[in-house]
Formats: C-alpha cells, sequence, structure tokens
C-alpha cells in the first residue's frame, strides 16, 4: 500500500509505512473504550471504535443502558489506507489534547441516539501491565492498555430525551488498548478445542476504573478456571495537580454476590493486603454481548467485515433476569463504591465469568449462582 498521512509524523517504529503493522497477525487491532454515567442510576453509556489493519476494517458502537432496556447504533466500513481518519458511519473519534481530552461525536440517525462529548481526564492515564497468554502454541493475548478517569461535557440523545452534559456530575472511565486479541471472524480453533470439550476452560475477569474526588482506584484481576491469576493490579492514582506519588494497594480480592440462577453480579466486596477494603453496589449494567460487537455472532463482531459501510441500530429489552438471559456474559456494572474510610466514588466493575470457576464454586461452564 502507499504511504499515509501518518507517514508524515516522526513516530515511525518499524521500517514499513504505517498501513502496515509489525506483526501480520490477523488479531492485531488499536481500540479505543469510553463509559458516561451521572453519578446514579439513571443511565449508563458505553462507546468504543477499534481499527484491525490486517483485516482493513474499522468499526464503532455506542450501547446506551436506559430505563428497561438498552439502545445500540454500530457501524463498520472498511479502513483504507488513512489510519488518521477516525471515523465511520455517524461516529468520530477527535483527539484535542493526548492522553487528556478528546471529542466523541454521534450524528443524529434513523435510531434516535446522538451525542456531542468533550472528554476531560480527571487523573493522569495510567499504563496497565502487559497483557500476555498462548493456547497451546499460539499467542491470543498480548496488549497494552492505559486508563483513566474523567469528566464529560456536551449534550445526548436517547429515546427522545434530551441530556444536557455536565461535569459536576457526569463522569467515566475510559481506555485505548491495541496489540494482538481474538477479533474478526473466528478461526478454527483446532487442537484449541480441548479445554472447551473438556468443560474445564474457564476465564474470570474484573477490571474496575473507580473514581473519587480526588483520585481513582484500578483494581484488574484475570484467573483461569483453577483461579490461576494471569493479570493482577491495584493501585491508587491522584488527580493531575496533585503531586502525591501513585500508591501499589498489594494484591487484590473480589467476592462477587451474583444473583440467584444468574452470573449477574448483585453486590461485591474488594479487599487488598495494603488498602482499605470496598464495596460495590451495582446501579445499572450496559450488555457488551447485546450487539456491541464484542461477542461475534452471524450480524457482527469486532473486525468482521461488512462490506464498504454498514451502519445498523438495535434494541433489547433488559428488565428481568429472563430478557438478559443470553446477553449476560460480559456485563459493565456502573456502581457506587463505598470505601471503608467513608468516602463515596462512582464507576465501573466490568464483569465476566465464562465456563468453569471453580473458586466461585462455578464447576461446569452452565452452573449459576445457587
Amino acid at each position: 500500500m502507499p504511504i499515509s498521512p501518518m507517514d508524515e509524523f516522526l513516530a515511525h517504529q518499524t521500517p514499513e509505512t504505517f498501513d502496515h503493522v509489525a506483526t501480520s497477525d490477523r488479531n492485531f487491532y488499536d481500540r479505543y473504550y469510553f463509559n458516561l454515567h451521572a453519578s446514579s442510576d439513571e443511565i449508563f453509556l458505553v462507546t468504543g471504535m477499534g481499527q484491525y489493519p490486517n483485516l482493513e476494517v474499522i468499526d464503532g458502537f455506542v450501547t446506551i443502558s436506559h430505563g428497561d432496556r438498552q439502545y445500540t447504533v454500530r457501524a463498520s466500513r472498511e479502513l483504507g489506507g488513512d489510519r488518521l481518519d477516525t471515523s465511520v458511519g455517524p461516529f468520530t473519534v477527535e483527539v484535542i489534547e493526548g492522553l487528556k481530552t478528546l471529542r466523541l461525536t454521534c450524528e443524529p440517525n434513523e435510531w434516535g441516539l446522538a451525542f456531542d462529548l468533550v472528554w476531560r481526564g480527571a487523573t493522569p492515564a495510567l499504563e496497565e501491565p502487559v497483557t500476555f497468554s498462548r493456547r497451546g502454541a499460539r499467542v491470543t493475548m498480548h496488549t497494552s492498555r492505559y486508563a483513566q478517569v474523567g469528566c464529560w461535557e456536551g449534550t445526548l440523545e436517547v429515546a427522545s430525551q434530551h441530556y444536557d452534559v455536565t461535569p459536576d456530575r457526569w463522569h467515566g472511565a475510559r481506555d485505548h488498548s491495541w496489540g494482538v486479541r481474538p477479533v474478526g471472524e473466528p478461526e478454527a480453533p483446532g487442537i484449541g478445542i480441548k479445554p472447551y470439550l473438556s468443560g474445564e476452560f474457564g476465564f474470570f475477569h474484573n477490571w474496575m476504573p473507580m473514581q473519587f474526588d480526588d483520585h481513582m482506584i484500578k483494581v484488574s484481576i484475570d484467573e483461569d478456571a483453577d483461579g490461576n491469576r494471569m493479570v493482577e493490579e491495584a493501585v491508587r492514582i491522584y488527580n493531575v495537580g496533585d503531586d502525591r506519588p501513585g500508591e501499589q494497594l498489594g494484591r487484590p480480592e473480589v467476592a462477587i454476590d451474583y444473583i440467584p440462577g444468574t452470573r449477574e453480579m448483585a453486590r461485591a466486596e474488594v479487599t487488598f493486603s495494603d488498602g482499605p477494603s470496598i464495596t460495590n453496589t451495582p446501579l445499572r449494567t450496559v450488555f457488551l454481548k447485546a450487539g456491541s460487537g464484542y461477542f461475534y455472532d452471524e450480524e457482527w463482531g469486532h473486525g468482521a467485515y461488512r462490506g464498504p459501510l454498514e451502519v445498523q441500530g438495535l434494541v433489547h429489552d433488559i428488565g428481568s433476569p429472563a430478557e438478559r438471559r443470553d446477553i449476560a456474559d460480559l456485563c459493565e456494572t456502573l456502581c457506587r463504591f463505598d470505601l471503608e474510610t467513608g468516602q463515596v466514588g462512582y464507576g465501573m466493575h466490568e464483569n465476566m465469568c465464562l465456563g468453569t470457576h471453580h473458586p466461585t464454586g462455578f464447576h461446569t461452564p452452565d452452573a449459576a449462582a445457587p
């Protein structure tokens, strides 16, 4: 492919032009993620955009939990040669000041979901530990990520309601991750299917950016079926302008109470070997399996080719556990966080327990809470 506008910058890291990434692995990706809430149970929005250079696709989505419904708009197009073009269908992401300020827009569309929002980071962007895993000989995950909490300002339309978004109470979190993880149309698993056939595949995932008045507490825990840790992080980061250094909080633990008959979180308790305990009270959940692209289906998936341009809208009823049964896998759960010191914060507890997880008592892939 020819040179592109990115090649103008003094930022090359390989002998290739920018349209070629350093690996030919089909699963290379580069993705933004954002969430937004009003520090209450009223509404929860999740949006994102990803590029997949070796699949030559860019896609974006927004999904909003509002009332008893979840509203989604999603778009996909051919990537083309300009990776600086971070627009797809109605969506645009604009970097105003790197690691600090971004503007996100979703133009008005036939599904009545639109926004024009500016993000401002409250804390410095936190670089997370690199994630690396293999399944047999194949590298399945090799990613870098940074995370940040902050405030929003702008306007939002959903379900015929207009919201003036102001930074005093409209907060949220974002991340930017890149590297190798499964994307696009699924590959044939080969011998990698053995753990699934035996029922011994498990993935217990918790990712928690918690926003308090003057700091963020960031917790990550990933475990396999037997509770072996692949990822672990627990750190306190103070707001921009506060000179206090970040604090490591030691080994994190999370105990989740589930809604009976499901794997949906009813409440959780987070503890640390060197920090205060935190009670997580769920307020509202976005179910990312419901059309966002994080789970591939015959209609959609991150990085899946859908032609030169495709834009779609969806609505899911989420008022009862029965209505949520088929989509409650990867849960973006907006929570109130109560520190034992008395401080109160808000943010997300991203939680997923797929397959078997013996420490939780899910001894079979289809087990649910009693």
